[in-house]
């Protein structure tokens, strides 16, 4: 007999080729799951190897040992009379079926990983990324004179037509990155990354400046300056000239480029001025908004011509007064005359426009009519698309779509903008808030922990945390994070306040005036502490305490940011109600509030219309049925004219089924969307189910029970918080 014929009596050749073909496609499976799974480089090697070294024993046993229906023996104990040796069919059947499942595994797994690490999109060769310039002086004070040559380097290579430049965000995102060019530019989806150094010794500056193609490493241009320092803005146009010319050759062929207008001020000292407010503004925090106001007024007055200057304090003035730092009145005031300078003088410049649109729709008064508003929509989205890189302006336009409840656009809009901007640390801070409103809990923890990874100054990111963590029923996460955003920004008075008041709705009331000490020191005139006066007063049952502090509200007009003006109403028109003084209540808030319960008119101020909200507690047990449901039914008319739907919140539509007296509706919403929510989404719930709209409702034995479990939650939440702080009352 042959030694062939030998190989394949003894099952050995049967036995190579399966291990071949087996082992092939477990190393195949193996290699392409084990990183997938984290496991180390050096398991594949080793995956492989043991694959190479198995491959001798397993064709020396099929020689030397036979499967039988005996057992396992020698070959030297079988008889060579040509029987069968083992059951071969039945090797076949289940040899085939292995490597069958194997390949339909091996081919999913292919197309999962074909699809995952599919070749990112083109990268134009007209591309590039500037690098924040390395400060060599050895001195972090001088870190925002070396970016400031970055500045004015990205402003002015942005307006070569048909180079495409990677956000200030995202370039600086890499300062003190250990990453390679080639990393960098394959995140930022460019071909070229300018680099450079900034040495200053004395009045000389010294500025080295190098294009690199990142595929290669190849230095297309580079060049050192030394100049006087007087001479920067001289620099900075020779290098942005010099890198033109560059990009103009080696990426865009012999096509003539001009730069357009370099950085709007040709005085060093009011640049220098308006870069460090820029720095400051990015946190949003109370002390980064007045410290950037100083700086840029610093700058104006320095050079009074400087429109980027003027368009960055309008900005920063509409911020103040959202943040409670300025007065509504003045901020739009103050924002109105600066956008009108700047358009005089640069008619087509989006941001101010932008701006200017915005300004026409909150009007002077604050209020609002469905009409503008959809308007200056459709014109902030024709800016966008012109002006698809200047944020400013889509986050404007992002504000309106949610002030009409259009967040699934605002959030398209963002994440439109994230890719634009990957490192840009408010938009992360949006998406978060987005997210946020659309009920998406793990999206919106992931973009604010992003934003706060790229810029952790910033206290309201963490302040959304804490609205996050509510929403997850985490009721000492909630602490914890508005401890954080008061760490970040000790100077904003709101801040402790908010704690304040969630201490207050969880019955901690010596808890929550530690807290409100700290308002009444630093604002004791504010909305915040008015608001803190009205709610320790509701919380301890003061009334006398309670109706001195709403008709405070009242009288001092107080409530263009908060909801203290429409919580006064309620106690107001509510204890009214009560007592049987509803008309001459009424008389009262009218003439300190014109026109305030004026449910038809065409523009109503926001805490007006809250305020009519509010009053539906009162008229419910007042007025007839008739006229109660008339006003409800112009309430949802004038919200569907801004295409809102507010029964898509729970809460609220119980409101509305309450009100109308359809019971059997409002106990299933109870049941099913309101009461098994987690008791920090709303903390006032059984305070508000105890009103006489919801007696049917409560009555019922089904939500009686669920609010029982409601209460007991509270309960243990309670008592949670208060021993957290406790603990880190004695760690102090």
């Amino acid at each position: 007999m042959s030694l062939v014929d030998e190989l394949k009596r003894r099952n050995v050749l049967r036995v190579v080729f399966a291990y071949l073909v087996v082992g092939w496609l477990l190393t195949e499976v193996l290699t392409t799951i084990l990183p997938e799974l984290g496991a180390p480089d050096w398991a594949s090697r080793a995956v492989i190897l043991v694959f190479a070294l198995g491959f001798v024993p397993a064709a020396v046993l099929p020689w030397v040992f036979e499967v039988t229906p005996e057992g396992i023996k020698r070959e030297s104990q079988i008889a060579r009379d040509g029987e069968a040796r083992g059951s071969t069919r039945t090797f076949d059947y289940v040899f085939i079926a292995a490597v069958v499942v194997l390949i339909l595994v091996v081919a999913v797994l292919g197309a999962r990983v074909d699809i995952d690490e599919s070749p990112p999109p083109s990268v134009s060769n007209a591309s590039v990324a500037v690098l924040p310039f390395a400060n060599m002086t050895g001195d972090p004070k001088n870190d925002y004179f070396s970016d400031g040559l970055t500045e004015t380097l990205l402003h002015m290579l942005t307006q070569i037509p048909e180079l495409q430049v990677s956000a200030r965000t995202s370039s600086f995102a890499f300062r003190n990155e250990s990453k390679t060019i080639r990393e960098i530019a394959s995140i930022l989806q460019v071909a070229h990354v300018l680099e450079g150094s900034v040495q200053l010794a004395g009045n000389r500056v010294r500025v080295t400046a190098q294009l690199i193609r990142a595929s290669d490493g190849f230095h297309v241009w580079s060049k050192n300056y030394n100049r006087d320092f007087d001479d920067i803005f001289l620099i900075q146009d020779e290098i942005a000239s010099e890198v033109g010319k560059a990009l103009t050759v080696s990426l865009l062929g012999e096509q003539l480029v001009a730069l357009v207008a370099r950085v709007g001020t040709d005085n060093p000292d009011a640049y220098d001025l308006y870069l460090q407010a820029i720095g400051e503004r990015a946190t949003y925090s109370y002390g980064g908004l007045q410290a950037a106001e100083n700086l840029l007024k610093g700058a104006l007055a320095t050079d009074p011509t400087f429109l980027d200057a003027k368009t960055e304090l309008a900005i920063n003035y509409m911020l103040q007064f959202k943040a409670g730092l300025m007065d509504h009145d003045d901020a739009m005031a103050l924002c109105s005359a600066l956008t009108a300078q700047v358009l005089e003088a640069r008619p087509d410049d989006p941001v101010a426009r932008a701006l200017d649109l915005f300004g026409e729709v909150a009007g002077h008064d604050g209020s609002h009519e469905p009409g503008r508003v959809f308007n200056t929509i459709a014109q902030l989205e024709t800016l966008v698309a012109d002006n698809p890189g200047e944020y400013q302006v889509r986050l404007l336009l992002s504000e309106m779509l949610q002030a009409v409840q259009q967040f699934d656009r605002a959030l398209i809009l963002n994440l439109e903008a994230s890719r634009l901007e990957p490192f840009n640390a408010r938009i992360h801070f949006e998406l978060g808030s987005l997210y946020l409103q659309t009920n998406q809990l793990r999206k919106a923890r992931e973009s604010l922990e992003e934003s706060l990874r790229i810029e952790p100054r910033q206290p309201n990111a963490h302040a959304k945390l804490a609205q996050v963590n509510a929403q997850l029923g985490d009721g000492v996460g909630v602490v914890q994070q508005m401890l954080k955003a008061f760490e970040v920004d000790p100077r904003d008075h709101e801040l402790p306040g908010a704690i304040a008041l969630y201490l207050y709705e969880l019955g901690l009331v010596d808890e929550g005036d530690d807290f409100r000490d700290l308002v009444f020191a630093f604002a004791p005139t504010s909305e915040m502490a008015y608001r803190l006066a009205l709610r320790r007063a509701l919380v301890t049952g003061d009334n006398a305490m309670s109706l001195d502090s709403a008709r405070s509200v009242i009288e001092d007009g107080v409530g263009e940011r908060s909801p203290v003006f429409s919580e006064a109403v309620r106690y107001l028109m509510r204890t009214a109600a009560e007592d049987g003084t509803l008309e001459a209540t009424t008389a009262y808030i009218e003439k300190h509030a014109p026109g305030v319960f004026d449910i038809g008119a065409e523009s109503v101020l926001p805490q007006h219309r809250d305020a009519q909200i509010a009053a539906f507690d009162a008229w419910y047990v007042a007025l007839p049925r008739d006229e109660l449901l008339q006003r409800l039914d112009d309430i949802l008319e004038y919200a569907a004219d801004f295409g809102v739907d507010p029964l898509k919140d729970p809460r609220t539509r119980l409101g509305i089924q309450a009100l109308r007296g359809e019971t059997e509706p409002a106990i299933e919403t109870a049941l099913q969307d309101v009461l098994p929510q987690p008791v920090t989404t709303d903390l006032e719930l059984r305070d508000r189910l105890s009103l006489a709209q919801y007696a049917d409702i409560v009555a019922d034995d089904r939500v009686g029970d669920a609010l029982q479990r409601w209460e007991s939650r509270y309960d243990e939440m309670r008592e949670r918080v208060k021993t957290y702080l406790a603990q880190l009352s004695a760690a102090a």
